[in-house]
């Protein structure tokens, strides 16, 4: 109860108790004044000492805070999106597959100058028949290989063996080379499997390794021909044809000795020939001819008269070129010789080994000692 209703509540009831005490009474007895005063003062005390009630006040709602509540809200249900369907894939006309390597696995290896088909597999997955396509060189080694080759009629869906003529180049070294399918209309078309969709390729390993010509050995198998015709290998040395034979191990003018000596000797005329021609032989690049050249020791080990050119040529085809000339007399010395055979390399050749007499045959008794083909 608020305070001034409390006053004025107490103020009321000592206005009426004193109103009360001038009244007359019919009661005989007078009330004791002491006795009024003191209910009236334990009156007010009691209206004094009783607590006051209280109200709780009350707040207007506030808004929830998105903090306040561990509450987690349940998230919205997404519909699933729906596309339009995918629009199917046109056919090409032109488009082809690679199948597999038909011969020529990666890596074969090869000597140098060694000739090669590579066959691949390939199918036309277009919808248009290949005819007038062809095969052509894209890029890397070529290896020689003819470019454009025929394909000839692959209906759609068929397979095809596509091959093409390589040679294998003369250095040692990895080489790859790539190929692709050209139409009519000269359009380069795609290869599905192929090298970046579009080509294939070829990849060999050119493996330097000379099996070496070793002319004294082989010279039975050369055709020998002097200047008055063909002769046969073997002697007798006192052929006046000229003749062509071992002379293994006997004194050379030098003093020294050999176990591969061939004496070949031109026909016994002025300015008389004799040369020998040996078999095809592939050669290695880097290769070198060596030998040495001179003359017989005579029976008494002095030197002779001999005075020879010795000519080393090469046949290609039906072409006769020549690698070197020596002119020797009997000095008491060896000549020694040492071409290099690069320029020749991964080509096949006849070497041929020849002796002119300078002025007179009497006493050539010139040798070829240990003639040879070899990588140095």
């Amino acid at each position: 109860m608020p305070k001034f209703t409390r006053y004025s509540l107490i103020f009321i009831i000592i206005i009426l108790i004193l109103s009360a005490c001038n009244l007359p009474s019919s009661s005989p007895a007078t009330a004791e004044p002491n006795t009024v005063f003191t209910a009236a003062a334990l009156t007010v005390q009691a209206q004094l000492t009783q607590p006051a009630p209280f109200s709780t006040p009350t707040l207007p709602p506030t808004p929830a805070s998105p903090l306040s509540t561990n509450t987690v809200s349940a998230l919205p249900t997404l519909a699933a999106p729906t596309f339009p369907p995918a629009a199917s894939a046109t056919p090409a006309c032109d488009q082809a597959q690679f199948v597999r390597d038909v011969t020529i696995p990666d890596g074969t290896t090869y000597a140098p100058g060694e000739s090669f088909i590579k066959t691949w597999r390939l199918k036309n997955t277009g919808t248009c028949t290949w005819s007038g396509y062809s095969l052509v060189f894209d890029s890397g080694d070529q290896m020689n290989g003819s470019s454009p080759t025929a394909v000839g009629t692959v209906t759609p869906g068929q397979e095809v063996d596509i091959s093409v003529t390589l040679t294998a180049p003369a250095t040692a070294g990895p080489y790859r080379g790539y190929w692709r399918i050209r139409s009519a209309s000269g359009v380069l078309i795609p290869v599905q499997g192929g090298t970046q969709g579009k080509s294939f390729f070829v990849d060999i390993e050119v493996v330097v390794s000379s099996s070496g010509l070793d002319l004294h050995t082989r010279a039975a198998d050369a055709t020998w021909v002097s200047s008055s015709g063909n002769i046969t290998f073997g002697g007798p040395d006192t052929n006046t044809n000229g003749f062509a034979m071992y002379k293994n191990g006997q004194r050379l003018e030098d003093g020294s000795s050999s176990t591969k000596i061939l004496e070949i000797h031109p026909q016994w005329v002025n300015d008389g020939t004799i040369t020998g021609l040996f078999p095809p032989y592939l050669v290695v690049s880097g290769e070198h001819f060596k030998a040495q050249v001179g003359f017989l020791a005579l029976a008494d080990g002095s030197c002779g008269a001999g005075n020879a050119k010795f000519r080393l040529n090469y046949k290609e085809v039906v072409v006769l070129k020549p690698l070197g000339e020596w002119a020797e007399t009997c000095d008491g010395a060896l000549r020694n010789i040492d071409v290099d055979l690069s320029s020749l390399g991964a080509k096949t050749v006849q070497f041929e080994l020849a002796v002119l007499a300078n002025g007179s045959a009497g006493q050539d008794w010139a040798v070829w000692v240990s003639p040879r083909v070899e990588l140095p």
